[in-house]
């Protein structure tokens, strides 16, 4: 996993959760505090949660095979996945359980300063973990918010560990004030309701981040700002003028394929063509790195035919659109209804070392 997955943030969320669920575990014990118990199996949930990111990382950088030809770059969204609909609902439901029982059935905390103690202790360490885990998320965040960050981010390790962190430390200052309530009050009912709102809690992460990372499932597009290097990359001004359509997706977070059909002059040999489109790739590898995936078709553009409307498949982007994007599609160019209609013209495909094996064809 690249360092663009946050293994740092991960790593210490791991041991934190780790120590922190033992110590949640053995003041439930000597307690009976049912937020201790939710809370104890939140951070065994978070801490499993931290064991499948890893492995989902480490899965996702085996070698591209005949069966998988673009490599195994997506289990990182499957594994983010299994956390967010497994763990964090199984963790979730758990708490609710166990706050309606202890509502339904309330008894009185002993031996407070168990749970209070560990509560102080888990605050403390939670908030290393999300601090190592912002300072992680700076390096690639950019300008971009918070909400936009979790929402935008490619690999999913990053804003599922940070809203993880989140959740743990509002699920424990809403555990603390549960035990405070119930300590103060001699009402053991705050307890559960305390349980309660963390079980609540870490069901809306868990919708969130199954929302997020099902859209990376699904296959996103490439950001903006390398759809326009990718685009300024293409186009050299003599045998390649201009961009008729282009697709980009990734296949993991830290790969990207890009499909695009290029207009060519009509007098170049296909030897010309082959060169312009071998420089165009490595133009495009050195803009954006992550493409290791690369696919460019040469057509002729006619521009009396565009003008005409006889070939639209002719017109960048499709007809009446001068920048290469289809009306109603956005900057990356992911419209479906932009689809090659001149049934012509040559492919020429590689992709990287190490990332699928290598096509070209006339």
């Amino acid at each position: 996993m690249s360092a663009s997955g946050g293994t740092k943030a991960i790593v210490a969320a791991l041991a934190a959760n780790l120590a922190i669920a033992v110590a949640k575990f053995v003041a439930f014990l000597f307690s009976g505090s049912s937020s201790m118990l939710a809370e104890s199996v939140h951070s065994l949930a978070d801490s499993g949660n931290q064991g499948l990111l890893l492995l989902g990382g480490k899965k996702a950088q085996r070698e591209a095979t005949p069966q998988h030809p673009f490599g195994y770059g997506r289990e990182r969204y499957i594994y983010a996945f299994l956390v967010s609909i497994v763990l964090f609902s199984v963790g979730g439901m758990f708490a609710i359980y166990e706050g309606y029982e202890k509502i339904k059935h309330p008894h009185e905390i002993e031996a407070w300063y168990w749970p209070v103690g560990v509560l102080v202790f888990a605050i403390i360490a939670e908030g290393f973990s999300f601090r190592t885990a912002i300072a992680e998320s700076n390096q690639t965040r950019g300008k971009l918010s918070w909400t936009q960050f979790v929402r935008r981010a490619k690999a999913p390790e990053l804003p599922v560990v940070l809203l993880e962190d989140l959740g743990a430390l509002v699920g424990l200052i809403l555990a603390l004030g549960g035990v405070g309530l119930a300590l103060g009050t001699g009402n053991g009912v705050w307890d559960g309701i305390g349980t309660l709102c963390i079980g609540i809690l870490l069901i809306v992460i868990a919708i969130v981040l199954a929302a997020e990372t099902k859209s990376l499932l699904l296959g996103e597009a490439a950001g903006v700002e390398d759809v326009e290097k990718i685009r300024a990359s293409v186009v050299d001004g003599d045998t390649v003028t201009r961009i008729i359509h282009m697709r980009t997706l990734h296949l993991g977070p830290e790969e990207l394929l890009v499909a695009a059909k290029i207009a060519v002059r009509a007098e170049e040999s296909a030897a010309e063509v082959a060169d312009a489109i071998n420089d165009a790739e490595k133009r495009i590898r050195e803009a954006v790195p992550i493409a290791r995936v690369i696919y460019l078709e040469p057509d002729i553009y006619d521009e009396a035919a565009a003008a005409a409307g006889e070939n639209p498949a002719k017109v960048p982007g499709g007809p009446a659109s001068p920048d290469g994007i289809t009306p109603g599609g956005d900057a990356s160019g992911t419209d479906a209804s932009d689809v090659d209609a001149s049934g012509s013209g040559t492919t020429h495909g590689s992709s990287s070392p190490g990332g699928a094996p290598k096509e070209s064809g006339h």
